[in-house]
C-alpha cells in the first residue's frame, strides 16, 4: 500500500477525503482539519486493547482486536462509501496515530473493497510535527490593534477584502477575546486542534508578503497561542486606532446586544478581582436595571487600562497610535494601510471590478 510523507499527504488532501480511524477522544483533542472520523475502536476498546498489550504482549492484543473489528468491516466500507460519495474506486487517504496497524488495516481493507486507499507515514504524529514547524518559520506579521470594541475583526475582514493577508485568530478559537468572548458562539476547540487549523491556514500563505493578524493575549479564551508564533507577535509592529468609547459601545452593543441577562452577569463575574468590587456592583446594578451599554461602559474602563499597559510595554518604534473617529471598517481598514505604508498597495476586488467593467 501506498504510503505518503505529510508534505505529499496534506497536497492530496486538497482533493481526496481523509479518514482518521483514531478513537472519538483522539479525534476531538486535534485531528487534521477537515478529516473524517471513522474509529477502528471507540475509547473504551483502545483501552482494552492497550491494557491488554501491556499486561500479556502483543498477540493477544491483535486477537482481541480482530475480534472487536471483525463485526465493524462492512461498517467501515460503507462509511467510506459515505464520504467519498462513490460505491467503490475513488481515492481515500487514511491514518491513524503513528501509521500503523489501525490504519494499515483500514487502508487494506478498503483496498481489497475497490478503493485506492493510500497512508500517511507517521500517522497524526507525522502531522504534529509538521504543524509545530510552521511555527517556527519566519513570517512577516502586523499586528492590528486598538483599545475593545474598536471593531478589529470586521476591520481585519476589510483587509482581507482588499487582497491582504490575514488570519483570523478568534475565529479560529471560536472565541472574541475578552472574558465576554464566548457568549453567542459555540464550544472552543482544544488548543491541540485550534494549533493544527493555524499551522494549516498559515502554511497556505505566502511568507514573503505581510500577514494581519489582531493584538491577543496569549490564551484567546482557553486556547493557547503556540509559542514561537507567540514570540513572534510581540516582536511584530502594532497599528493601533483609538476609537472614543462612544462609538465602541455602538460596536459592543451589536455584538452582544441579545445576550441573556444571567450569561452577561456570568461573564462580569468572571473578572470581579480585576473590576473591584465598586466597578463590579455598578456594572450589576445597570444589568439588572437593563442598562446594558452603562454597564459595557463600567468594562471599559477596566480593559482600556489593561490595553494601554500591555501597549506601553512595547517600544516606541514597535508602535503606531493615532486616533480615529470613525467605526467604519472600511475606513479603519484605509487608514491603518495609509500609516502601514501600503496605500499605493490596496487591492479593491471590487474596485477592479468596476474598472473593468
Amino acid at each position: 500500500m501506498e504510503r505518503l510523507k505529510i508534505t505529499e499527504f496534506l497536497e492530496r488532501a486538497q482533493d481526496v477525503p481523509v479518514i482518521d480511524v483514531r478513537t472519538p477522544a483522539e479525534f476531538e483533542r486535534g485531528h487534521i482539519p477537515g478529516a473524517h472520523n471513522v474509529p477502528l475502536f471507540d475509547n473504551a476498546e483502545r483501552h482494552e486493547i492497550g491494557t491488554l498489550y501491556k499486561q500479556r504482549g502483543r498477540e493477544p492484543a491483535v486477537l482481541r482486536g480482530l475480534e472487536l473489528v471483525g463485526p465493524k468491516m462492512r461498517w467501515l466500507v460503507e462509511q467510506a462509501m459515505e464520504i467519498t460519495g462513490a460505491p467503490t474506486g475513488a481515492p481515500v487517504l487514511v491514518h491513524c496515530w503513528r501509521g500503523g496497524m489501525r490504519s494499515g488495516s483500514v487502508g487494506w481493507l478498503l483496498g481489497t473493497y475497490g478503493f485506492d486507499a493510500v497512508t500517511l507515514d507517521g500517522g497524526y504524529k507525522a502531522y504534529r510535527r509538521w504543524a509545530l514547524g510552521v511555527f517556527e518559520r519566519a513570517w512577516r506579521l502586523r499586528i492590528l490593534g486598538g483599545l475593545t470594541g474598536s471593531g478589529k475583526t470586521l476591520t481585519l475582514f476589510e483587509l482581507e477584502r482588499m487582497g491582504h493577508q490575514v488570519i483570523d485568530l478568534e475565529g479560529l478559537a471560536n472565541h472574541r477575546g475578552s472574558a465576554f468572548g464566548s457568549l453567542g458562539l459555540l464550544p472552543q476547540p482544544r488548543t491541540e486542534h485550534f494549533e493544527n487549523m493555524l499551522a494549516l491556514e498559515l502554511a497556505q500563505l505566502d511568507p514573503a508578503r505581510p500577514i494581519w493578524v489582531e493584538d491577543e493575549s496569549r490564551l484567546v479564551g482557553t486556547c493557547a497561542i503556540p509559542n514561537e508564533l507567540w514570540k513572534q507577535m510581540k516582536a511584530a509592529h502594532v497599528w493601533a486606532p483609538m476609537m472614543p468609547a462612544e462609538l465602541r459601545l455602538e460596536n459592543l452593543m451589536e455584538a452582544y446586544g441579545d445576550a441573556g441577562g444571567r450569561e452577561l452577569e456570568a461573564c462580569f463575574r468572571a473578572i470581579a478581582k480585576r473590576l473591584g468590587p465598586q466597578r463590579l456592583a455598578s456594572s450589576l446594578e445597570h444589568l439588572q436595571a437593563g442598562r446594558l451599554r452603562e454597564a459595557a461602559a463600567v468594562s471599559l474602563e477596566y480593559y482600556d487600562r489593561a490595553y494601554k499597559h500591555g501597549l506601553d510595554r512595547r517600544a516606541p518604534e514597535q508602535r503606531t497610535i493615532f486616533d480615529v473617529e470613525t467605526r467604519d471598517p472600511e475606513t479603519l481598514a484605509r487608514l491603518i494601510l495609509a500609516r502601514a505604508g501600503d496605500a499605493k498597495d490596496l487591492i479593491d476586488p471590487q474596485q477592479d471590478e468596476d474598472e473593468t467593467t
